[in-house]
């Protein structure tokens, strides 16, 4: 086993550069549910609130599993964590076969909850890992740089999924009705079918890095406690930090209002008065969403470098309150390139809160990114609000819950200023 890292050390560049594959993997699977749930939407003929049951299924996997995870994390090491994470989601991939075979909602529910506790698992060794390769000062901008490739995820998902799973038109609820009963069956079943061989793809590359994975020799973590604004006492834990603790909701209502957004976007800009879209030329415009999304993670990195993050954070989802609130009360193309442009916007921001929220938790570092993790949930239950608004008041209306979302993190924004400024003082 080698030594514990020293803060001091000159680079460990080697080893945050193989981090970012699975930055990439989980950024590219979860994005991937945005293209499958208007798939299933179709294929079950679901309404909008039992189609957010997947999402729903997917992130409360986050608020169970994270707390078993850091048990797990503090047993095995981060690297067993990794191991271990890789190995679970791919299992979740494999799911999904059976899952479109035997044309069950059921068990593609299963499947989301499976997959996703394997990215619960990465996501709690993984964050802190790289906030504690290197000086504490830089940790939000090494992990906005990290997250950029998460990202790059995210933004080759939607077109890679619009292309094999949305790749056979989806017929309307006209025409559905239009057909008997073998004609319905064959139908569900090609529709279905149409998931089965992206995920035995994504099984058989999440069971290849863990094995690469478990092969690798990767530093040894030593969390140290740093001078920040707050510091636990030797008895404490992690609960007694304001950041964390403000910072654990604002994890909550940003995942939920970033899924949300993103679970809604192929079926907002299908609206005829908004472009009218086909569900593959839909799908292949949630690109720009995460795209952007990617494009300022390594703006935000660099600026991050020179500016504190906080003001940064302030910045950015003072401006989503405003791209949302053009969405919901404009039309056509201004309502579409306005919510794609939240993706800009939310590009440093679950990066910038985790880091920030960690501030000086020092040995409770692992504790704090456990509950930030299990924070996460926030995607499952903000969505499923969202499905039950628009299935009262239309998808466009229901856009408005994201704008509270973002509203509080300006509030955090702020907040961290304002601790920042009495640590100066």
């Amino acid at each position: 086993m080698s030594n514990p890292i020293n803060h001091n050390s000159p680079s460990y560049t080697g080893s945050l550069a193989v981090l970012t594959s699975l930055f990439f993997m989980w950024g590219f699977i979860t994005c991937l549910n945005d293209i499958l749930i208007p798939h299933l939407k179709a294929v079950f003929t679901l309404n909008y609130f039992q189609a957010m049951l997947s999402q729903f299924c997917f992130f409360a996997a986050y608020f169970v599993m994270s707390v078993p995870s850091g048990w797990l994390v503090e047993k095995i090491d981060y690297k067993g964590g990794i191991v271990a994470g890789l190995s679970i989601a791919g299992a979740g991939c494999l799911l999904f076969y059976p899952a479109a075979g035997m044309q069950s909602y059921p068990l593609f529910l299963m499947a989301f909850f499976v997959l996703a506790s394997g990215i619960t698992l990465l996501q709690v060794a993984a964050n802190p890992y790289v906030t504690a390769l290197g000086p504490v000062e830089t940790a939000s901008s090494r992990l906005n740089l990290t997250q950029a490739f998460n990202s790059l995820g995210t933004t080759l998902a939607p077109y890679f999924g619009a292309l094999l799973i949305l790749s056979n038109a989806v017929k309307s609820t006209d025409e559905l009705a239009g057909l008997n009963t073998v004609q319905l069956s064959v139908y569900q079943a090609t529709q279905a079918a149409a998931v089965q061989n992206p995920y035995l793809l994504l099984a058989a590359v999440l069971f290849a890095l863990a094995a690469l994975f478990a092969l690798m020799k990767l530093p040894k973590i030593a969390l140290e406690s740093a001078n920040q604004s707050f510091q636990p006492d030797e008895q404490g834990s992690a609960w007694q930090s304001p950041l964390l603790l403000l910072g654990a909701v604002a994890i909550f209502v940003y995942v939920g209002g970033e899924v949300a957004i993103g679970s809604f976007m192929v079926n907002f800009f299908g609206q005829p008065e908004i472009a009218g879209l086909t569900e593959q030329q839909a799908g292949k415009y949630i690109s720009f969403y995460w795209g952007g999304a990617m494009l300022g993670r390594f703006v935000g990195a660099a600026v991050m470098r020179r500016i504190h993050p906080a003001t940064v954070l302030t910045f950015n989802a003072a401006l989503a309150v405003v791209m949302v609130l053009m969405a919901v009360f404009s039309r056509g193309d201004l309502a579409m390139w306005t919510l794609l442009a939240v993706g800009l916007c939310n590009s440093i921001m679950f990066p910038t809160i985790f880091s920030l929220a960690l501030t000086g938790l020092g040995r409770h570092t692992g504790q704090g990114s456990g509950i930030l993790c299990a924070a996460i949930v926030g995607g499952a239950i903000i969505p499923l609000l969202q499905g039950l608004l628009a299935d009262s008041v239309g998808i466009q209306l229901a856009l408005l819950v994201p704008v509270f979302c973002y509203a509080y993190i300006v509030f955090y924004g702020w907040f961290c200023l304002r601790k920042n400024a009495e640590v100066q003082l």
